[in-house]
């Protein structure tokens, strides 16, 4: 599901910044960069993301500053300086020069100076991160909410239009049923005036029919499919993959009642709601 969080905060001694964007996803996949001098928290990272936001594709970016040490230093290496003024001693004296302002010679040596790079991230700060990178998360998560309100009204239409094709298919059934039963009677007829007829495989043969043509569990599955995607929509918890289900057996159903229905009209209702349930089945993708 897609989601958006951001906090961004500045003060005298820091400045930190933290963005999180969520993507369609059936799993849980995330992408962050943090400081490096955070780089021993990422598995705290991970655990936070995942524990608010369970699944999609997460990218955060998080840039932190301390502003009380943020840039690396240069500091004399004494050692090596140190061993530089006193070759030059030595060497002055050897030559019989003066020993005087050696010292800002042996510092203009190389390597006379090194890098001293900003200290390690302290705990103190880490919790500033940790409580902002909470907020950016529950932002997220807010936004995907939001989202998720529109998704369940779209859900709901569709599942309203569902249940109306197959209303309209149960009111019509009987005048289906009636319409097969006329046909069969006259091929009936036309049957027993014949001197070959065969009762007994005309029998079998009409069971057969009969039940090929039969769709009152098909109607009563499918409403049953439809009120359970209902109540499992409703429930607190993330039921993205139940609701998966649901819909794959509910388009069984669907698919069943246009292949024995054999009635054109009842084929219309049933291309109304394979077209509802493929838009169910597409969103689906956007719910954890």
């Amino acid at each position: 599901m897609t989601g958006f969080g951001a906090v961004q905060i500045d003060t005298e001694n820091y400045t930190l910044q933290i963005e999180i964007k969520t993507l369609n996803s059936k799993f849980l996949d995330t992408n962050f960069k943090i400081p490096h001098t955070f780089s021993d928290k990422e598995i705290e990272v991970k655990n936070l993301i995942g524990k608010v936001l369970e699944r999609g594709k997460v990218n955060l970016y998080m840039s932190f500053t301390d502003k009380l040490n943020a840039k690396d230093r240069m500091i004399v290496n004494r050692n090596l300086v140190a061993q530089y003024y006193q070759d030059l001693c030595e060497t002055a004296l050897q030559v019989g020069a003066s020993t005087e302002n050696l010292l800002p010679l042996a510092l203009a040596l190389p390597q006379a100076y090194i890098v001293a790079p900003a200290t390690a991230g302290t705990e103190e700060n880490w919790k500033l991160i940790s409580e902002a990178l909470q907020q950016a998360l529950t932002q997220c998560d807010e936004f995907r909410i939001r989202e998720g309100k529109v998704l369940y009204q779209i859900f709901v239409d569709s599942l309203q239009i569902i249940t109306q094709q197959l209303q309209k298919i149960e009111q019509k059934d009987p005048e289906r049923v009636q319409h097969q039963r006329q046909r069969l009677l006259q091929h009936l007829q036309e049957f027993t005036h014949n001197e070959n007829f065969d009762r007994n495989r005309f029998e079998q043969e009409l069971i057969y029919y009969v039940e090929k043509l039969d769709i009152n569990e098909e109607k009563v599955r499918l409403r049953s499919h439809l009120q359970y995607f209902m109540d499992t929509l409703d429930e607190a918890v993330s039921n993205g993959k139940r609701l998966g289900f649901i819909a794959q057996e509910m388009g069984r159903e669907i698919n069943t009642i246009g292949s024995k229905a054999n009635d054109a009209q009842i084929q219309q209702w049933v291309v109304v709601m394979k077209e509802e349930l493929e838009k169910i089945k597409e969103q689906l993708n956007n719910i954890i």
